[in-house]
């Protein structure tokens, strides 16, 4: 299970397996949809797959999030989203009324993105071998603007921006898995972002690196894109957006909020005299709800993320080891 949970593992089996074997220079740029150059155009293509449980959780459902998921992905290229794939992957006995209510969703999703369902694949498994429902997603995007947002473009001195809040998803799941109950309800962040990302492409902000930060969370997010642009990062915990409620559940839970997985929020790497600007352009959209400067690229030493705590003192935030939180997206 830690193959596939954002952790160390997980970039252990990309790097030594699929990477080496699938191996070509769109591939290598190592980030969440390829940019293809085709008939004088630039497009950006991306593949997800989901198989959360449960199907249904605060705040979304596997619907929803296919879409909200692979919109996400084609966004952090700068992408503007319009086709997507949905291959369903159905276990028997899976009752037609959840499909339906499933499908709608994804549907509701895909409309309010403003993207379209293009073409899919239906097949069923055995009752036993397939938990309910998995989905399969691939997107296009286009690309309209000239920058070259990728982790290579990140520099020293680039400034780093957050949307909003984080590890609501994460554990919007774990609470109805481990039935806690809190004052108030925690729902999942699952929401696109595209309108966010085209607020800082608006406003003409020299973005340099976006990423969304799902399994593995901020910490995973930022341990990837050090190791990729061979930088040193340094993060303000005091400056990073966490509800109380989400962190007195990650308490209860022995989890660090910096490693849960967020569903709607990204992270932007911009030139350092854009910061402001680019805080200015996030605020305007409803799709960054809590935007936040959290740090900057200080170096191109060896690559590592140094955290400065609540308490003043520097530690280094390492990739998670582990899955922590299975199936959760």
């Amino acid at each position: 299970m830690a193959h596939g949970g954002g952790g160390r593992l997980m970039h252990d089996l990309l790097a030594n397996l699929f990477l080496p074997a699938f191996h070509n220079d769109a591939l290598a740029v190592g980030h969440d949809s390829s940019v293809l150059a085709t008939g004088g155009a630039r497009v950006a293509f991306t593949t997800d797959s989901y198989v959360v449980k449960p199907l249904f959780f605060p705040g979304g459902d596997i619907g929803s999030l296919a879409v909200h998921g692979t919109v996400n992905d084609l966004a952090m290229s700068g992408a503007r989203p319009r086709w997507l794939s949905a291959g369903f992957i159905l276990e028997e006995g899976l009752p037609m009324e959840t499909l339906w209510r499933i499908v709608h969703s994804m549907q509701a999703a895909a409309r309010h993105c403003g993207v379209e369902i293009v073409t899919g694949d239906t097949k069923v498994v055995d009752r036993g071998r397939g938990d309910g429902l998995f989905i399969n997603t691939a997107g296009l995007g286009l690309v309209e603007h000239a920058l070259d947002i990728r982790p290579a473009a990140i520099r020293p001195g680039d400034r780093i921006l957050v949307s909003g809040d984080l590890a609501r998803h994460g554990m919007a799941i774990m609470t109805v898995r481990e039935g806690l109950l809190f004052d108030s309800a925690i729902t999942s962040d699952s929401a696109p972002v595209h309108e966010a990302v085209q607020a800082l492409l608006d406003a003409g902000v020299e973005v340099h690196c976006l990423r969304d930060l799902t399994r593995g969370g901020l910490a995973g997010a930022l341990n990837e894109l050090s190791a990729a642009a061979r930088v040193r990062i340094a993060v303000d915990e005091r400056a990073i957006p966490v509800r109380e409620d989400v962190h007195a559940a990650c308490e209860i839970l022995g989890l660090d909020p910096l490693h849960v997985a967020c569903e709607g929020r990204f992270i932007a790497f911009v030139a350092a005299p854009e910061a402001d600007k680019a805080l200015a352009a996030l605020r305007t959209s409803a799709a960054a709800p809590q935007p936040a400067l959290i740090g900057e690229v200080t170096a191109t030493d060896s690559p590592i993320v140094v955290l400065r705590s609540r308490l003043g003192a520097n530690r280094i935030l390492d990739m998670p080891s582990g899955e922590q939180l299975p199936r959760i997206c």
